[in-house]
C-alpha cells in the first residue's frame, strides 16, 4: 500500500479526531479565559484553586475511587465465575444488555425502587425495619453508580481471564499450590492488564458524573461534573464551567498517561 493511499484511508480518522476531540478541548479552554461578562481574565483559574473547588475535586476523586473499588470487588468474582460456567456467552449477553438501556431510564427506575413506596422499603417494612430514607444519600449514589459501571469492569477482566493459559494453573497445582495460592500468585498477576483497563474504564467517567448525583443523591454528593452542569445551565457562567472542565480533562489525561506507562513497563518486563 502506497503512502498516499494509506493517508487517504486515515484522513477520516484524523478529521474525526480534529473535529470531535481536539476542537472541543480547544473551545473549552478558550471559554475558560473569559468571565461571566465576556471579559478576558485568568481569575477563573485562581478561583478554582480556592478551598471550595479543591474540596469538590477531592470529593470527585474520592467517590470515583470508591465506585471503582466497589465495581472491581463485584466484577472480578463475577468474571472469574463467568469463565467457568456453561453458556458463558448467554450470561455475558445478559451482563451487556443493561448497557444498551438509556442511563436516564435506569436512574429513574432506581428512584422508584428506592423510593418511599418502592419495593425495597416494602421489603424492609415486611421484616419489621420500617421505611428508610434510601434515596438522596451517598450510599444510594455509590450503589447505582456501581450498577451502571460494573459491566465495563467485567468485560476487560473476563477477556484477560479467557486469555489465560490453563496449563499455568495445572503447573501451579503440580507444584503444590492451593487454589488460593494459585489465584494469588498466578491468576491475578497475569490478569492485571484487564483490571487496569476496567479500572480506567470506570474511574475516568465516574469523575464527571452529574445526573446521578442530582437524581439519586439529591445533590448531597457534589462533584466536578455537578459544578460544570451548574455553571453552564444554572448560573450561565460558561467561563468558570469551562475552567472546571479544563482541570477535569487534565486529570483524565494524566490518569491515562500514567496507566499507559504502567502497561508499557509490564509489557517489557520492567
Amino acid at each position: 500500500m502506497s503512502g498516499n493511499t494509506r493517508a487517504a484511508y486515515l484522513l477520516p480518522y484524523y478529521l474525526w479526531i480534529v473535529l470531535f476531540v481536539a476542537a472541543p478541548v480547544v473551545l473549552v479552554f478558550y471559554y475558560s479565559l473569559f468571565d461571566v461578562d465576556g471579559h478576558f481574565t485568568f481569575s477563573n483559574y485562581a478561583q478554582f484553586l480556592t478551598p471550595v473547588y479543591l474540596s469538590m475535586t477531592l470529593s470527585s476523586f474520592w467517590y470515583a475511587f470508591l465506585i471503582t473499588v466497589c465495581s472491581l470487588l463485584v466484577a472480578y468474582p463475577a468474571a472469574y465465575l463467568l469463565t467457568r460456567t456453561k453458556h458463558k456467552q448467554l450470561w455475558l449477553l445478559l451482563i451487556i444488555l443493561p448497557t444498551w438501556i438509556n442511563l436516564l431510564l435506569k436512574t429513574y427506575a432506581f428512584i422508584g425502587i428506592f423510593g418511599t413506596y418502592g419495593p425495597v422499603n416494602a421489603v424492609l417494612g415486611m421484616v419489621g425495619l420500617g421505611g428508610q430514607q434510601i434515596l438522596f444519600t451517598s450510599s444510594s449514589f455509590v450503589f447505582v453508580s456501581v450498577y451502571i459501571f460494573v459491566p465495563f469492569m467485567i468485560l476487560p477482566i473476563y477477556n484477560a481471564l479467557e486469555g489465560l493459559n490453563p496449563s499455568l494453573l495445572d503447573a501451579a497445582r503440580d507444584l503444590g499450590a492451593s487454589r488460593w495460592t494459585a489465584f494469588r500468585r498466578v491468576v491475578f498477576p497475569l490478569t492485571l492488564s484487564g483490571v487496569r483497563s476496567g479500572c480506567m474504564a470506570v474511574f475516568i467517567p465516574a469523575l464527571s458524573l452529574f445526573m446521578i448525583t442530582r437524581l439519586i443523591a439529591g445533590n448531597r454528593v457534589i462533584t466536578l461534573g455537578t459544578a460544570i452542569e451548574q455553571h453552564f445551565l444554572v448560573t450561565q457562567d460558561w467561563g468558570m464551567g469551562s475552567t472546571v472542565a479544563v482541570f477535569l480533562i487534565l486529570a483524565m489525561a494524566i490518569i491515562m498517561l500514567l496507566t499507559s506507562g504502567t502497561k508499557r513497563r509490564v509489557r517489557h518486563g520492567k
